[in-house]
């Protein structure tokens, strides 16, 4: 899956020396990655927004429901 991100331009793969002869690798999002990464997160964004809105409407359309049908109880002394 790396590699198909790198394929893609999406990933930059470097390596780096973190001590005494161990390497590691350093991923970095490339402009490209970022902005694939910006756009993704919009859509995700918006989705939710989507589904805010439902269930607010859902939530809102129920308590009315309970409201309209809500029976004036005697005062309990």
């Amino acid at each position: 899956m790396l590699s198909a991100l790198i394929d893609k331009g999406l990933v930059k793969l470097g390596n780096f020396t973190a001590a005494e002869d161990k390497r590691r690798y350093a991923y970095v999002l490339t402009a490209k990655g970022i902005s694939e990464k910006a756009a993704i997160t919009r859509r995700f964004l918006a989705r939710k927004m989507e589904e805010y809105v439902a269930l607010k409407a859902e939530i809102d359309a129920l308590q009315a429901e309970i409201d309209d049908n809500r029976v004036a109880l005697p005062k309990v002394r």
